[in-house]
């Protein structure tokens, strides 16, 4: 199992407990986005290991790496509305600036091997 998955599903476990302290009025606003960027990193990147090419496997890393670039963003709305302490965010920010990186790291392998093995 890949160590960015397993980081982007702990991730999404731990928001998901987070955002139930959220108001309710969010229910259908900032909660579900959090959750559904989060829940996309990790199926973005299962979906990829499931295609047969590392091509496409790229792509399915660079559509998760948009989402966790979304959860970002969310996640800095979120401190500053006051739904979370800054002793709550700094931690799940820097583990989405860290799955980005390995997202990034991913990415540059899979094209790098899908270059490799392309006909001259």
């Amino acid at each position: 199992m890949l160590v960015v998955w397993q980081k982007a599903h702990q991730l999404t476990v731990e928001l998901y407990q987070i955002t139930r302290s959220f108001p309710r009025e969010e229910q259908y606003g900032l909660t579900s986005q959090i959750r559904r960027c989060s829940a996309s990193i990790g199926a973005n990147i299962a979906e990829g290991c499931g295609r047969g090419t590392a091509r496409d496997f790229a792509r399915f890393v660079q559509i998760a790496l948009g989402s966790a670039s979304e959860l970002e963003y969310h996640l800095l709305l979120a401190a500053d509305l006051g739904f979370v302490t800054g002793e709550v965010y700094a931690p799940l920010e820097t583990a989405v600036i860290d799955i980005k990186r390995m997202l990034t790291g991913l990415a540059r392998r899979l094209l790098a091997s899908a270059e490799a093995r392309r006909p001259r």
